[in-house]
């Protein structure tokens, strides 16, 4: 099969990329031409790149007229929840006027493609402990602007036949430090380098008491390779572990991998203003189509601690 990835330089898309490659897929992606190109070494090296923007319509058509994939999943957006508050309009174009544009371009050329949506749990919004893990059939109750626009685009994508994939708290190797635990292993790396040459090792936090449904990257990945092959279109697939782990355990494990023992001061800057108190997902959908979480969450602690020190 040959699948199309857009945002194949992201931080799911090199991940996803590598592992259709070794199950015997062709793999194409797409990527914004005024960004860096794509990791190819060792990750990637046999996808075919394409530059489009998903704001370009022309660009995408161009794109699936050369490519003719057999199916998409459509991981390009803009993802950060925090920052959405600051941009929502750009958030709306990208997210939801961007994803009509692909589904557009999917669709076009007469060919029945499989598309697999990359959305977020964040479009739960606050749900009570008591009634978690959050099922598929729960009504959306978004309280970000960045849920909002997967909301939005959820519908979009439901409506045209897509398979959506609702992803909980994706960690590995390869993630933004504008994220929670990636900014942390950043910042314990920095320490233990010397780089910031303060008298006492302090690392910047936001909220820690919330608890979040980890996975790790490659697992993600595996995930969306299975929805490809059987998902059903227009329906909604949970990708979680069915374990919450609060964002302080995760960070206490992150220093015991990284052998620093920082103080840790709370940083108004990095507060959200909501920030779900816990997001636990159910999975069996999905398992029912022979997924399994394979890594753990201290699996992708260390190959996370892994990349970023070998990146400072």
């Amino acid at each position: 099969m040959h699948v199309l990835i857009t945002g194949i330089g992201g931080f799911i898309g090199p991940r996803l990329a590598r592992n259709l490659l070794e199950h015997g897929h062709r793999v194409s992606g797409t990527w914004l031409e005024n960004t860096p190109a794509p990791p190819l070494n060792g990750i990637m090296e046999g996808a075919d790149l394409y530059h489009a923007d998903l704001m370009d319509p022309n660009s995408l058509e161009r794109v699936f007229g050369t490519a003719k994939p057999d199916a998409v999943v459509h991981l390009a957006g803009l993802s950060h929840v925090g920052e959405s508050w600051n941009r929502p309009g750009e958030y709306f174009r990208v997210n939801v006027l961007g994803t009509e544009s692909l589904l557009k371009a999917a669709a076009s050329g007469g060919k029945d493609r499989t598309v697999v949506f990359a959305s977020s749990a964040e479009v739960y919004g606050p749900v009570p402990v008591e009634q978690q893990p959050i099922h598929e059939e729960r009504l959306p109750d978004p309280r970000s602007p960045y849920a909002l626009t997967k909301a939005a685009a959820e519908r979009l994508a439901m409506a045209s036949g897509a398979v959506v994939a609702r992803a909980f708290n994706l960690v590995g190797p390869g993630q933004s430090p504008h994220f929670a635990l990636p900014s942390f292993a950043l910042q314990l790396a920095e320490i233990a380098r010397g780089a910031r040459g303060e008298a006492e090792p302090v690392l910047k936090v936001g909220n820690l008491s919330a608890r979040r449904d980890f996975i790790h990257v490659d697992d993600g990945a595996d995930a969306f390779r299975i929805l490809i092959r059987s998902g059903r279109p227009g329906r909604i697939y949970n990708i979680a572990s069915e374990q919450a782990v609060s964002i302080a355990d995760a960070l206490d494990r992150l220093c015991a991998v990284s052998g620093v023992e920082p103080r840790v001061e709370q940083d108004p800057e990095r507060m959200r203003p909501v920030d779900l108190p816990l997001l636990l997902g159910d999975s069996g959908r999905l398992r029912k189509l022979g997924w399994e979480p394979r890594r753990s969450l201290d699996q992708a602690l260390s190959d996370l601690w892994e990349d970023v020190w070998r990146c400072v």
